[in-house]
């Protein structure tokens, strides 16, 4: 891997000529794990389901979601030493695709002005993946009736917003900056919850929100790449992200059996390409051509590389997210994307060599202790239930 770093270091500018990636201003989007549900819905027998028949009216989870709390109960069975050994594997993985995601992603997208088309082509790119991972049956195919089709569609269309958003605020902001927006995730999770879902948070939920909204707002007032376009395009996808896990928990299972996590995903991805494709004909027109690289003093070789790698580090660490999540409960894993969080905050600052305030790192650091106390916090109340 320190191969590849080194190929394609910042020393090789994505311009021809005069153009150099800029350390001043460079996320990893937020890791999908909803917690996915579906509405009864109607499905011939006959049709193959990978939804598991719900037995009772609370909501059934897409997979094995519902782990114990437990970091004993998480690990128990088997070799205990050998499955910590792969769970820490797993996250170093997914913490080290998620830097290299954003490292190439902020590199792509400071000199190439089309989040939009960007954000197909690493759709693109995971359809591919999705296509050769079920037409070599290294994971089974799923058969799915319409019904079930146009539930998840609903998801699609928020997660490909998500994507989008955040690659529009990568390209006008710092990755630190749209890491640190993005960390009032939890907000947006318990303000649409208690609206859409009748969940009311707790006091101690809604004062773990406080530091966070308090050090977000303090690291913006500081924020030297600071745009209110960048600010709302994180913004943006706080929503979406959160709309998508409010939407999905709105859907009951009814079904013979459970769908996983990595399906779904792979589903969701298909789903976002033939959404994103053709609005960014519409929209962005087609603007990956060699001509028109070539036209804008753009480095072709380079730029196309370096959006095939961030295409690849996408979806090699949302798959590696999903398999995470089916195998320890939601809650360790909200506490792993935390850490997640400041690692890439951390590693992009020294990369991209981001100029930081010491108030602009104090409001940071506030905002993300507030995420970890609000993890802590759901963990607590998890275990009264």
């Amino acid at each position: 891997m320190q191969s590849i770093v080194l190929s394609f270091s910042p020393l090789l500018s994505l311009r021809k000529l005069h153009t150099t990636l800029s350390p001043s201003t460079a996320k990893p989007n937020r890791i999908l794990t909803f917690s996915s549900s579906f509405s009864s819905f109607p499905c011939q027998r006959s049709s193959p389901s990978f939804f598991k028949l719900a037995r009772s009216p609370r909501l059934l989870h897409a997979g094995p979601t519902s782990v114990p709390e437990g970091s004993a109960a998480e690990f128990s069975g088997g070799n205990r030493l050998l499955n910590i050994l792969e769970m820490g594997s797993l996250f170093a993985f997914w913490i080290l695709f998620n830097i290299y995601f954003n490292i190439y992603n902020k590199q792509v997208l400071k000199v190439y002005h089309f989040p939009l088309t960007v954000s197909t082509i690493q759709f693109a790119i995971g359809t591919l993946l999705v296509a050769f991972m079920w037409g070599f049956n290294l994971y089974k195919r799923p058969r799915l009736c319409g019904a079930q089709l146009a539930a998840i569609w609903p998801l699609a269309v928020v997660h490909t917003l998500g994507n989008l958003f955040t690659n529009m605020s990568l390209g006008m902001v710092a990755v630190s900056f749209t890491h640190t927006i993005k960390a009032m995730e939890p907000f947006f999770s318990v303000l649409l919850s208690a609206m859409f879902l009748g969940e009311n948070p707790t006091a101690w939920v809604v004062g773990s929100l406080v530091p966070v909204v308090g050090g977000v707002a303090l690291a913006s007032a500081t924020e030297a790449s600071f745009n209110w376009a960048g600010f709302w395009s994180a913004m943006a996808s706080n929503l979406t992200n959160q709309s998508r896990n409010v939407l999905s928990k709105k859907l009951m299972v009814n079904m013979e059996e459970s769908m996983d996590n990595i399906t779904l995903f792979s589903i969701i991805t298909v789903m976002s390409f033939l959404i994103s494709a053709p609005l960014t004909l519409l929209i962005e027109g087609v603007k990956f051509t060699p001509t028109y690289l070539q036209t804008s003093g753009l480095n072709v070789n380079e730029l196309c590389i370096r959006s095939l790698l961030a295409a690849l580090c996408y979806h090699a660490y949302q798959q590696v997210a999903y398999m995470i999540l089916q195998k320890v409960s939601p809650v360790t894993h909200s506490v792993g994307n935390c850490v997640k969080r400041v690692v890439v905050i951390v590693s992009s600052v020294i990369f991209f060599r981001t100029p930081v305030s010491p108030i602009n790192a104090l409001g940071t650091a506030i905002a993300l202790a507030g995420v970890f106390l609000y993890s802590r916090v759901k963990r607590l109340k998890s275990k009264t239930i």
